[in-house]
């Protein structure tokens, strides 16, 4: 049976994840289609036709689906799901997807699996529980899985693919809700979620003040994104959207540079799978040295400056 992906995608072209989501879909199967719903959105569509493992690319272009509201594409979803006859349907689990697919598993009335890290099977899962410190293997016995995958945890799709572009019929605006406004942060840094670097700073940092003049030199340097443990956001030194971990964003960049992180677990459950993890901190047992592939004992204020002048 064909599977579904359902692309994360900004009108104009797509989200990083929607390439590790495709990834996982292919270790389900060879048939898989990619919805793309917005408006105006050829350029998306035609970025998933260029995916490795795709099959057709379904565009459903709407003004309803320029915002991505949550009900209209549920309600697409379950139009299309029941008439394409798709055993699974996939979606980041990002924002976007734990926004919309909750609602089609409701409709459908199924289970979801959610932020699963490995597939068994067709029908078997590995997903984290515990803030990481366990894995769970879950079986479902429903026709239609609905499933969110952690990006994370899957390589991205390359671009190599032919696929076709079938454009499908939109359904009716329902009218539930509308966009009022949206408040963007606007950096010339990399996107968080999809840096290659990334230079994070904890309560460590003292202050605000100290975060931006001690670490930002640092991330200058190597081009990284900017994040943050809970403690530096919950004491006001950086804004919400720079949080890694539980209650944050997942990343897993080629390099993490933890500075002034003690390493709670909620921390550690969103930057573990980083490829190599360097952490600075003054206290030689603090939990972050466990999982560091580096951890350098100083004192922060000296250690950075010199690192920065090194670079």
């Amino acid at each position: 049976m064909p599977i579904l992906v359902i692309a994360e995608h900004d009108n104009a072209g797509l989200k990083a994840a929607t390439l590790n989501t495709v990834t996982a879909a292919s270790k389900l199967g060879a048939d898989i289609d990619v919805l793309v719903a917005g408006s105006a959105c050829g350029g998306a569509a035609a970025a998933a036709a260029k995916l490795a493992g795709v099959s057709k690319v379904k565009l459903a272009d709407a003004a309803a689906y320029a915002e991505a509201g949550a009900e209209n594409l549920a309600a697409l979803l379950v139009d299309v799901i029941k008439s394409g006859g798709y055993s699974h349907v996939l979606a980041p689990a990002s924002s976007f997807g734990k926004n919309v697919l909750p609602r089609v598993a409701a409709l459908l009335d199924v289970a979801q699996i959610s932020d699963i890290v490995s597939i068994e099977s067709a029908d078997t899962f590995v997903r984290p529980i515990y803030a990481g410190n366990a894995l769970a293997t879950v079986k479902s016995a429903d026709a239609i899985k609905i499933i969110t995958v952690r990006m994370t945890a899957f390589d991205a799709a390359a671009e190599s693919g032919a696929a076709t572009v079938e454009a499908i019929a939109a359904g009716a605006d329902l009218g539930q809700s509308k966009l009022v406004g949206r408040e963007l942060t606007k950096s010339a840094r990399p996107e968080l979620g999809a840096a290659k670097v990334i230079v994070s700073g904890g309560r460590g940092m003292g202050s605000g003040d100290n975060y931006r003049t001690v670490l930002e030199p640092l991330a200058d340097k190597l081009g990284a994104a900017m994040g943050a443990s809970r403690a530096a956001v919950d004491a006001g030194f950086v804004p919400n959207d720079y949080q890694v971990g539980q209650t944050g964003k997942i990343v897993a960049p080629q390099l993490y540079l933890a500075v002034g992180i003690s390493g709670a677990i909620q921390h550690l459950a969103g930057m573990k799978d980083s490829k190599v993890i360097v952490a600075i901190n003054k206290d030689p047992e603090a939990p972050i040295f466990q999982v560091a592939d580096y951890g350098l004992v100083a004192d922060l204020f000296e250690a950075v400056p010199q690192l920065v002048g090194a670079l």
